[in-house]
This record gives C-alpha cells, structure tokens and sequence, in this order.
C-alpha cells in the first residue's frame, strides 16, 4: 500500500470550470525514496549520491511554528514561481536543478501523480552557512534596526527614512542561517567573511544583488514591488557556486502590490502577512503547538499566493 499521507482535501468551487479544485498536501511518506530531512515547508529525500528530491508542500509556519493548517497549493506556487525565476536568473549563476523528470527518480505512479507541479529534482550540493538577504527598502528588522542605530547589518543609511521607504540602493545585508524553532541572526559582511572568506562572500554578494535589481525591475512592471528577498547558496566539490534551495517566491520575498504602496506605512503582501495578522488577535504565546486557522483565513492566503504567481508568471 503506498504510503504517503494528504489532508484536508480542498474542495472549493473553482473559478473556472475547467480548472480542479487543488489538492492539499500537508506531508508526505514516499516508498520509492528514502527521508532525508523534513523542514518547515519542504520534504527532501535522498535519490543517490549526486541528487536529491524536494517536495514543496503545502504547510505553513508563522513565528518560526509549523501550523497544522495547510494552505490549499501553496507549495504548487512556491515550486512554478522558483522554477520561473531560476530559468530567467541562469545568465547571472547556475541554480540546482538537474535535468531529471519526477519519473526518472520515482519508480510509483500515484506518488508522481501526487508529487506533479510540486517537486524539484536537485543537485547534492554544500549549502552555505549564511543566508543572503537583499533589501531595497526600509522595513522589518530593518526598519527596527535603523530606528534604533540609524544602520542595517552595519550599513549606514541616510537620516530621516521613513518605514516601507525605497533606499538609494539596495543592501546585501546577510544573517546566519537558525535552527528550526530559533531565529536567524543579522550580521555584518564582516561577519560573512569570517564565514565564507572574502572571495566566496563576495560573489555571494554581487550575485545576489544582480539577481535582485533584475528581479525588482521585472516585478516592478508587473504590478510588484520586490521590497525584501532572500537567497541561498551552495557549492559543488569544484567550489563552483549555485543558487539553490527557492529563490523569490511569496516564502523567501515580501512581495508588495504596487498600487497600494505608500511611504510610512506597511503596504499588504502577496504572503502569509493574512496568517501573522491573525494570530496576533489571539491569546497564543507563538510556541508549538501553533493554532488552527479559520477556512477565511486559508482561501485568503491561497488567493494571495496565486495572485502572486499569476502577476509574475501569468500562469
């Protein structure tokens, strides 16, 4: 008997008739592959020792909790949007990816039916041990930041920035990647040396400022603003450097609608934004067990993801 595990099947009337109402996947148990590590959002199994498989799926964490509510193809659109942006990024840095289809490394039918759209067939690589976060403007740890010292990860900014501003330029500004449950930590490109040495932790840098300005300018004409992202990488045993892991999604962006940006406030986001905002009506200390979630709250952030993707994709 296969086993692998769906929840909470979606069956909300789609907008379209010829369009399936998505399927819900909370966490999967393949048999053809064996775990190999199981994060927040993604499920990862081994294949060889040359490649992977990472299946997106569709949980949330809020305040670094994993919520028992799944968002309805969420994970569907976090792999379309990351798949997009690493074909439109490979001029500027080779990603992960390897070439092989979903049947090539899983040998049973229903779970290729189950893992469609939703699953990436990678490259074994290093990751490195520094997240690489570019902001363009002033907001989040960020904001808190520069109100307190006038500065982001040791970056002076000009004086009188008001919150959700545009900086004069965006900032490579990186942070140590947290277990899960605990929070990353921002750090100078000081600090990035001492971890990757200087060569490696600038090409980390330039790339993933390319990356975001081409990125930026490219949502910009699609009605969004790219205000924050962040990128991962990994080396291969040349030390040949990759982007890897998902790369501008809705998860790892703060994506805002450009016609309702305005200096000074925060602008709504095409993300889990719906999420935190109702949780912090409740009575609930941010620990696990995190709570449930109201259906409204679901179809609402479903919505927004596919909005997202549609926006940047128009698919």
């Amino acid at each position: 008997m296969t086993n692998y595990i769906i929840t909470r099947i979606s069956f909300k009337q789609p907008t379209k008739q010829n369009m399936k109402p998505p399927i819900t996947l909370y966490e999967t148990a393949l048999t053809s592959l064996s775990l190999k590590a199981r994060g927040k959002v993604r499920d990862i199994y081994n294949i060889d020792d040359e490649h992977m498989l990472i299946v997106t799926t569709d949980r949330l964490s809020a305040f670094d909790v994993i919520l028992p509510d799944p968002i309805p193809g969420k994970g569907r659109v976090l792999t379309a949007v990351s798949n997009f942006w690493f074909d439109r990024m490979q001029h500027i840095i080779p990603n992960h990816l390897s070439g092989l289809k979903l049947e090539d490394v899983v040998n049973n039918t229903e779970e290729c039916a189950l893992l469609d759209g939703r699953a990436m067939v990678v490259r074994k690589l290093r990751p490195l041990p520094v997240e690489a976060v570019v902001r363009g403007y002033l907001t989040g740890s960020g904001w808190k930041d520069y109100q307190k010292i006038g500065a982001v990860c040791g970056i002076s900014l000009p004086e009188g920035l008001q919150m959700a501003q545009k900086l004069p330029e965006p900032v490579f500004t990186p942070s140590t990647k947290a277990e899960q449950g605990a929070h990353d930590e921002n750090i100078d490109f000081a600090k990035a040396v001492g971890l990757l040495g200087q060569a490696l932790a600038e090409q980390v840098r330039d790339a993933s400022l390319h990356i975001y300005r081409e990125a930026a300018d490219f949502a910009l004409e699609r009605g969004i603003i790219i205000a924050d992202t962040k990128f991962e990488f990994g080396l291969d045993a040349k030390g040949q450097l990759y982007l890897i892991d998902e790369v501008l999604t809705p998860d790892s962006s703060r994506f805002w609608p450009v016609d309702e940006y305005r200096v000074g406030i925060s602008p709504p986001s095409f993300d889990k934004q719906i999420v935190r905002d109702y949780l912090e009506t409740l009575d609930w200390e941010k620990t696990p067990p995190g709570p449930r979630l109201p259906p409204e709250v679901l179809a609402k952030t479903a919505a927004k993801y596919r909005e997202a993707e549609f926006r940047l994709t128009g698919s």
